[in-house]
């Protein structure tokens, strides 16, 4: 039987010199990189830069953009005026250099820079400079793989605000989409009321200026069920203010799934197709109703949201048409409400549309309740 002995213990737990400067490497990097997936400014730059530095265990180091030092960290801020001047041959040629100092204090630990180049998106975004007394090779080596790093993290960055660009112009797509069929006949309808019946007028006219609210104020990505089916309520109000009983709408909603987060504006376009296609055929029917319902339910870790007309059906292949964005197809933000699902949750939550010609429409929504990165804006 072996006898362990503490010396044993110690290696074991802590492990080799060089497993405990990996740590201490991968520890480092883990603390700069929330800071820098915000992006290259001056506040990142701050608070990644002396985990950087500790990385990289030089007395003094920066971080830049094209035009000068957002932040310096360690001795030698005298320094801070000289980087400048390096930059322009940095941008030209995107190489990393090794720059000498003048430097008139005798006591400074930095009297060479090394400036290795940040690139986003193929384009230098700024540089790492590593400030030493002399630049040795492992040094220049050493500033060129955490520039790589950091170039990463700030493409990741990019990566992030692009997304969220695209899902903006996405929801001001939509809400482009949604306004024509709807404002103008809402706004006729509350007309009709004005001399008959006052009071309703009013109402409807509140009950409007709310669900435009919702509708074109700026928002997250991420809205509460609850909020998102409040304005489908004042949509159907006037929608039925125009159509009187020949709209016919059931709400069943379980209370459970209400404070889901779900994408913004990705119920009401599948409702205004409902009402539109249910209404489109009621002429046929013998009553003249088109009935809509919209359901939701807690299904385990997932809310489950099913919007269902008695219309007049869909040809299956236009309806595939309209999940890939096809604009001619006359379905109102399908493709939109589709694509953002899918880029929220994964491709395993798109739309689910049961239809064909004369069968009417049910389209299904399936949200997890809780996804990472996923949460309602207050």
């Amino acid at each position: 039987m072996r006898r362990w002995r503490r010396s044993d213990h110690r290696r074991t737990a802590l492990g080799s010199q060089a497993d405990r400067a990996t740590f201490r490497a991968l520890h480092n990097a883990s603390l700069a990189s929330p800071a820098l997936r915000a992006g290259l400014t001056t506040d990142s730059a701050e608070r990644s830069l002396g985990h950087l530095r500790a990385l990289l265990g030089t007395p003094a180091a920066a971080l830049t953009d094209t035009r000068g030092v957002l932040a310096w960290d360690g001795s030698g801020q005298h320094h801070v005026e000289d980087v400048p001047r390096f930059l322009p041959d940095l941008v030209d040629t995107g190489r990393t250099r090794v720059a000498d100092l003048a430097c008139q204090h005798p006591r400074c630990e930095v009297r060479q820079v090394v400036l290795a180049p940040l690139v986003v998106e193929e384009t230098i975004a700024g540089a790492l400079v590593v400030g030493a007394a002399y630049a040795t090779g492992g040094l220049i080596r050493a500033a060129d793989e955490v520039a790589l790093w950091v170039s990463g993290q700030l493409e990741l960055a990019e990566l992030d605000a692009s997304r969220t660009r695209l899902m903006e112009a996405e929801v001001r797509a939509l809400r482009a989409q949604i306004s024509p069929h709807f404002i103008y006949n809402s706004l006729g309808a509350i007309a009709s009321f004005v001399r008959t019946d006052p009071d309703r007028a009013r109402e409807l006219l509140l009950e409007f200026a709310d669900f435009t609210r919702y509708s074109f104020r700026r928002h997250g990505e991420y809205t509460t069920l609850a909020e998102e089916l409040r304005s489908v309520e004042r949509y159907l109000l006037l929608e039925q203010a125009r159509f009187g009983d020949r709209l016919q709408v059931t709400l069943r909603i379980a209370p459970e799934v209400l404070p889901v987060a779900v994408p913004f504006l990705c119920i009401q376009p599948l409702v205004e197709n409902a009402v539109r296609h249910g209404l489109e055929a009621s002429a046929d029917k013998e009553d003249g109703v088109g009935r809509l319902s919209i359901l939701a339910r807690d299904l385990d870790q997932e809310c489950v949201i099913e919007v269902e007309d008695d219309g007049s059906g869909e040809d299956p292949e236009r309806v595939r048409r309209a999940l890939a964005g096809d604009t001619s197809m006359d379905s109102v933000g399908l493709g939109n409400v589709d694509a953002r699902l899918r880029n929220a949750y994964g491709d395993e939550y798109g739309l689910v549309v049961e239809t064909a010609p004369g069968a009417g429409t049910k389209v299904t929504v399936r949200v997890p309740k809780f996804a990472p990165g996923v949460a309602a804006s207050a």
